[in-house]
């Protein structure tokens, strides 16, 4: 059998760590880079008696990620524990919500690419807590407990993915709404979020699932691509050759993009949920809910329309400056400052300023050219004062000095020629230097125009008004 023969399905489960500043279930903080061990306390360490307390925050943060995207939220939701043993588990269970989430049926819109959306159903929304970090050396393992007791969201798709790439942008397009949201910091490189890819394969037509493996803890935009690429190849090899596929738990290995098995894959009742009797069920109103839509701001898919709509962009433009919520922010606060065309500054942010900022690994929030020295550099162009070759060279020491514009502009001479009477004469000299070219131009040799344009624009060391130039120069000659 080929390829062509099978139907892929994927769900993806995506754990998301809340911007919150303590943690879940105490006053400890949260803190990426401390010293090992050092944020925890008698609850993170479930020592004896100590018991959680619930904080206000990542309530708030559970529901405005669930009106982001379109659940229906249970006003009243319950904590389970979910029980097993392992070293960064102290407890030797873990609180969750397994029977009644805080939020189910929702979806998520996808824009492929020609402007087509497609909506992923998402079955469930609920409120966890993430586990200590197990170090492996060679002596030995160690627990690191200061993620202990960080609070997650855990948002499960339903099984309705159909490709590696399409897996790729629903994780990309969740990561975007809820750090534009500030649900979470969304550093894909500090764990902020993590998925679980569950696929399975069937062949075309059969309405049953094939059996699904979980690759767990893919934690960038390309390893959910790749790992699933890798896992559809090894299921059609097993299926090809007339095996069975097994439901197991998988890793994934970025440097050699291969797929490894952990264990068997068990079942949830194999976790013996039950009602977690430490912790107070979650009572929301209609007021709590009312309040939490007020701080709901504009997301990125919103953003989207708003700029192909009021600024006259592209459906790729507006992508591009909707990749994060500070660009957007940069983008909109030149925009209110400039008030030209929108297409002019959005090509300076995403082909100048981004080829700068991608070199220096640096964010739009710390650019060395804040929006208003940009807007003010698209002004001097809009005005002629500057040629948009000379805006290259003023934008580059603007970014290595961190001077305006107008001051770079001034101290390096570079105003542009626009009086006529000035290029006129220049455009006079360059003819007087050239009488030879001037007669050949004269006899039908057209292109010796393009050596008038140079000559001038060298004389006047690249200050005289391009536009200008041409206009004079064929009246002249």
């Amino acid at each position: 059998m080929s390829n062509a023969q099978y139907e892929v399905t994927i769900g993806l489960e995506v754990h998301v760590q809340l911007s919150t500043k303590s943690k879940i279930w105490c006053s400890c903080a949260v803190k990426t880079m401390a010293q090992v061990n050092s944020t925890v306390c008698p609850v993170c360490l479930a020592m004896p008696g100590s018991l959680p307390v619930l904080n206000r925050a990542v309530v708030e943060k559970a529901v405005l990620a669930s009106l982001a995207l379109n659940f229906q939220l249970n006003y009243q939701s319950f904590f389970d524990r979910k029980n097993y043993f392992y070293p960064d588990l102290p407890k030797g269970y873990q609180i969750t919500q397994f029977f009644t989430p805080i939020a189910e049926k929702g979806f998520l819109e996808l824009e492929l690419e020609e402007g087509e959306k497609k909506k992923i159903s998402l079955e469930r929304l609920q409120i966890e807590e993430d586990t200590g970090k197990s170090q492996h050396a060679s002596t030995g393992s160690l627990i690191n407990l200061n993620r202990a007791g960080t609070p997650l969201i855990e948002i499960v798709s339903a099984p309705e993915i159909k490709s590696a790439q399409e897996a790729a942008l629903y994780f990309k397009t969740l990561c975007d709404t809820l750090t534009f949201l500030g649900v979470t910091e969304g550093n894909l490189q500090e764990g902020n979020l993590r998925c679980d890819a569950n696929v399975s394969l069937a062949e075309v037509g059969s309405k049953k699932l094939g059996t699904r493996r979980e690759i767990k803890n893919l934690n960038s935009f390309r390893n959910v691509e790749k790992a699933i690429e890798s896992e559809i190849k090894l299921q059609t090899e097993i299926l090809s050759q007339g095996g069975k596929v097994k439901q197991q738990t998988l890793g994934f290995d970025a440097n050699t993009l291969t797929i490894k098995v952990l264990r068997e894959k068990g079942e949830s009742s194999d976790y013996r949920y039950f009602p977690e009797p430490d912790v107070l069920p979650i009572l929301l109103t209609e007021d709590d809910v009312s309040a939490l839509k007020k701080k709901m701001v504009e997301l990125p898919s919103e953003k989207r329309e708003r700029y192909k709509s009021d600024f006259e962009l592209s459906q790729y433009d507006a992508s591009v400056l909707t990749q994060s919520k500070e660009l957007a922010l940069y983008f909109e606060e030149v925009m209110s400052l400039y008030k030209g065309k929108a297409k002019n500054a959005a090509n300076w942010i995403m082909v100048e300023l981004l080829r700068f900022l991608n070199e220096a690994n640096c964010s739009p929030k710390n650019s060395p050219i804040s929006p208003a020295n940009l807007a003010e550099l698209l002004l001097l162009i809009d005005s002629k004062v500057i040629s948009g070759k000379m805006a290259k060279d003023v934008f580059e020491k603007m970014y290595d000095e961190k001077k305006s514009a107008k001051a770079l502009v001034d101290e390096l001479g570079l105003s542009q020629i626009t009086s006529e009477e000035a290029i006129g004469k220049l455009i006079d000299e360059v003819i007087q230097k050239s009488p030879q070219q001037l007669s050949d131009y004269r006899n039908g040799k057209d292109r010796l125009f393009g050596f008038f344009v140079g000559q001038v624009m060298k004389l006047s060391q690249g200050k005289a008004n391009p536009d200008l130039v041409n206009k004079i120069l064929k009246e002249k000659l």
